[in-house]
């Protein structure tokens, strides 16, 4: 394991969470008194021990048919969302698996509840979906900028601290019901650092087939980093749940990120004890025949 308990990375309900107790360059348990030019290749070799664990989990889910697995992914630009997706799918079959990337939303969107285009996607019985990023942007990016409100048709009101408190109540709710219903809800928050997030700004810029990646944009949402950081924390103390947790990862190093998140995923789907159908007395006569009728065929 990254750590002798992934709990370190989970968020209570109960906790009152500080993002800046949180260090986004951490790497300890496997990955601890390690060099960090060997953090990869020992993270590397991790991770695909995990993705085999995952592999077997997945199809055990799948063979089940009773619990899906929504999994959310929410950072910073630059913080590693398409790459921990990358990887951690590679563990899995691409036939129970689905990833939504959420952008602006479109007219279409904006005229219906901010749970609306999340709602029309979510897991079936036996799959797992990835979203990157999700109905969280609507309590994250539009809380730093309130002014996007203005496009979303609202009635008129009041839109502070009570009005925020509405919405994590709605994410509440909305994600209790997933989880009432056999959906594991598992959100991720790649943490970081805002040095970190300079540095691969510029690696984009320095490396041609990497500036499709890059906005200038980017770097004027990082002129809001205080108050994203903010954003998260009050979101992530609002609505980390018992039935559907948040996980703070350490994001300064890619590798060690995404061998957490393959973790946590393996982990929290072999933890709800799944089986695979048992098969009735008539059933397991009928695999006798089939067998006697192919061994006949020698």
């Amino acid at each position: 394991m990254p750590t002798n308990n992934l709990d370190r990375f989970r968020i209570d309900p109960d906790e009152k969470f500080v993002l800046k107790n949180h260090d986004p360059a951490w790497a300890g348990g496997v990955f601890a008194d390690l060099e960090k030019d060997d953090i990869k290749p020992k993270a590397r070799e991790y991770l695909a021990e995990r993705l085999k664990e995952l592999d077997a989990a997945q199809e055990v889910l799948w063979a089940s048919n009773s619990h899906s697995v929504l999994v959310i992914v929410q950072a910073m630009d630059a913080a590693g969302k398409d790459g921990v997706i990358k990887h951690v799918t590679r563990g899995l079959n691409p036939q129970g698996c689905v990833v939504h990337s959420f952008k602006q939303p479109s007219t279409e969107e904006l005229d219906h509840s901010f749970l609306w285009r999340v709602m029309k996607v979510l897991p079936s019985r036996g799959s797992i979906t990835l979203f990157n990023r999700s109905h969280y942007e609507d309590v994250l990016v539009v809380k730093v900028h309130p002014e996007w409100l203005d496009k979303s048709g609202l009635p008129p009101g009041e839109r502070g601290d009570t009005f925020w408190k509405s919405r994590y109540d709605d994410i509440n709710a909305f994600e209790k019901h997933l989880t009432n219903n056999g959906t594991m809800v598992l959100k991720f928050f790649l943490n970081v650092s805002k040095g970190e997030q300079r540095k691969r700004f510029l690696d984009r810029l320095d490396e041609p087939e990497k500036h499709w990646k890059f906005s200038a944009a980017d770097v004027a949402e990082r002129g809001h980093w205080d108050s994203y950081m903010s954003a998260y924390q009050s979101a992530i103390r609002a609505t980390s749940t018992a039935e559907a947790p948040w996980y703070v990862v350490p994001a300064d190093h890619k590798w060690v990120t995404r061998c957490i998140v393959a973790e946590v995923l393996t982990s929290s789907i072999r933890g709800r004890d799944l089986r695979y159908p048992e098969i009735s007395r008539e059933q397991r006569e009928a695999l006798g025949a089939a067998r006697e009728a192919l061994m006949a065929e020698g």
